[in-house]
């Protein structure tokens, strides 16, 4: 018979659970360049929105649709002669609104022997990827529309600058004629030291990778210098004359599409091309964020839950519906400025 040992054992486990490891969230932040829009049930899944073209204006393009043009002489009448009555014009914008579903499946064995809750991180997990659903199908819509600006060039292929003052203007002067009202108010200075004026303007959402490049523009002023801190986002940045800028990690770049990187000092993503990076810039009544409900339709169906598709009740699902779509209503009420970034 062997002699007694006196090592220590080998744990059966050896293994102590951790606390769960926390994970980047999504950020929702394009809601504040949209007009949020209900749709009723029961009428069918398309809505179509109609304006009047104003008189002169004409359907050619989101500048001349916006534009008023008369002539005075036009409108000078003749004694005793009834003027020809002039006749309005609409246009018409149509969206079909489509459903989106995050879904997540866990068994029963998961649920009965598992350490972790697992349901209820795919409860959170669903919370948070519909939330970034619902953002991407904004940012897909907003990032396409046709007023557009290139730094540097005059198409995505060739932007070869950065961000600047004179883009900046160009678009306010663009979306001014357009008659775009602005999306925030004016900011007086407070009676704390230092704080400053804040001029009524633009919203500007762009990815966090443009922030350097923002803060050295002319006039910049941080968030900490307005007047009682009055953000209209946490994640707004500051303004520049007549914008405000909002960053979010979310709003990714078009990698590569840009001119040669060169020597412009510009990020690339596969060291030959600049990454370029949209700045979308929205006034007021340009971008419909349509929903058919007010938030999204989250569900769990436990694994003990038996049906004929499932005796045995196996399987469980954690998921969301939400029915969305996001339309640019007035393309001459919002801009786009394709750029690219300094590399650091």
């Amino acid at each position: 018979m062997a002699g007694n040992t006196y090592a220590s054992p080998a744990g059966r486990i050896n293994e102590v659970k951790g606390k769960m490891i926390a994970i980047t969230e999504p950020v929702e932040v394009l809601q504040l360049g949209c007009e949020m829009q209900m749709m009723p049930r029961n009428k069918g899944d398309n809505i179509t929105y109609r304006g009047v073209v104003p008189t002169g204006g004409a359907t050619t393009n989101a500048n001349t649709i916006n534009r008023w043009s008369i002539v005075a002489a036009d409108y000078q009448v003749t004694e005793g002669v009834t003027p020809t009555p002039k006749a309005l014009e609409y246009r018409d914008v149509p969206v079909t609104i489509a459903e989106y579903m995050v879904l997540f499946s866990y068994t029963n064995k998961t649920a009965i022997f598992h350490e972790d809750d697992i349901p209820g991180d795919q409860v959170r997990q669903t919370a948070l990827a519909m939330g970034l659903v619902r953002e991407m199908v904004r940012y897909g819509v907003m990032k396409a529309g046709t007023t557009v600006q290139y730094a540097g060039g005059t198409t995505r292929a060739t932007v070869d600058e950065g961000i600047s003052y004179n883009l900046l203007s160009l678009m306010s002067r663009t979306l001014l004629a357009n008659g775009a009202g602005m999306k925030t108010s004016v900011l007086a200075p407070g009676p704390a030291y230092d704080t400053s004026a804040i001029e009524a303007g633009f919203i500007v959402f762009c990815h966090t990778d443009c922030e350097h490049d923002i803060r050295r523009l002319e006039d910049f002023v941080p968030t900490a210098k307005y007047a009682n801190r009055s953000v209209i986002n946490e994640h707004e940045l500051g303004s520049v004359g007549r914008f405000r800028f909002i960053v979010s990690k979310d709003l990714n770049s078009y990698p590569s599409a840009g001119a040669a990187v060169g020597s412009t000092g510009l990020k690339t993503t596969d060291a030959s091309n600049i990454d370029v990076f949209p700045m979308i810039v929205c006034g007021e009544e340009a971008v419909y964020d349509i929903a058919l409900n007010a938030n999204f339709d989250p569900f769990h169906i436990k694994a003990s839950v038996r049906t004929k598709d499932d005796p045995g009740g196996q399987r469980g699902y954690v998921g969301a519906t939400i029915w969305s779509a996001v339309c640019v209503v007035n393309n001459g009420h919002m801009g786009v400025i394709e750029v690219g970034v300094t590399s650091l």
